[in-house]
């Protein structure tokens, strides 16, 4: 496995030649964050009681903030999972057998319009993709795998359009700058307001076209330090 310090090194000397990974453009446009956590008293139940009260909340506050895009979510608690079942099961044996929640995020969301592109920050190829068709779940889904001063690790894309996969193959060559995915409508994006998972991972183990985005905290160390900020990549959080 890659030691998360030897990738922070080399992210860090690589970090100027990233392609931005969704369209902005800071000298006319705004991004905000987005607090999805339960210190955010303006976030109820409520909010996320389906799909449509959960869009109408993310609609209202990029529309309030004036954003192209709101940004959050990596190492943060949401109690919204509880909405899909999907999140109830153990990812480890060693995880707690109790009763407990898989609630910590481990992407980033980029809350936009349906259909908005995505674009590789650097040159990989498709390692695997898939339609995960649960409600909660990914959607359409493409993992990238990069190689960077002999080191490999991965980039994971969720909540995407079914188009993208429709054209697209393992082992494929993705050019850095290349659009090659967008974001997915509720139904085809695991039933989500629009948006993009992006994700860091250092050692995919034996996932194809899925690797987990959320965890539970008795887990949380171990997944996060497979998946690091992913801002390293992005590089958005500069222009809250």
């Amino acid at each position: 496995m890659i030691e998360p310090r030897d990738f922070a090194v080399i992210i860090q000397k690589i970090a100027h030649q990233f392609h931005p990974v969704v369209a902005f453009n800071p000298a006319k446009e705004k991004i905000a964050a987005l607090d999805l956590s339960p210190g955010n008293k303006n976030f109820t139940p409520e909010n996320f009681e389906s799909t449509l009260t959960l869009s109408d909340f993310v609609n209202t506050q990029r529309g309030n903030a004036r954003a192209k895009f709101l940004i959050g979510g990596y190492n943060e608690t949401r109690n919204m999972y509880r909405r899909s079942g999907l999140f109830d099961t153990n990812l480890t044996e060693d995880a707690s057998m109790a009763e407990e929640p898989r609630n910590v995020h481990l992407g980033i969301d980029v809350w936009g319009e349906e259909d908005s592109a995505v674009s590789a920050p650097l040159g990989g190829m498709v390692h695997s993709y898939a339609f995960n068709n649960h409600f909660g779940d990914y959607g359409a889904t493409i993992i990238l795998q990069h190689q960077v001063d002999m080191l490999n690790f991965y980039t994971l894309y969720g909540h995407l359009a079914l188009k993208d996969l429709a054209n697209i193959r393992s082992g494929q060559f993705i050019t850095r700058g290349e659009t090659f995915a967008h974001f997915g409508t509720p139904a085809e994006n695991g039933d989500w307001p629009p948006h993009l998972h992006f994700q860091i991972i250092l050692e995919m183990d034996q996932w194809e076209g899925d690797y987990p985005g959320v965890c539970k905290k008795s887990e949380a160390v171990k997944y996060l330090m497979n998946s690091p900020d992913p801002d390293s990549i992005l590089n958005l959080r500069r222009y809250l």
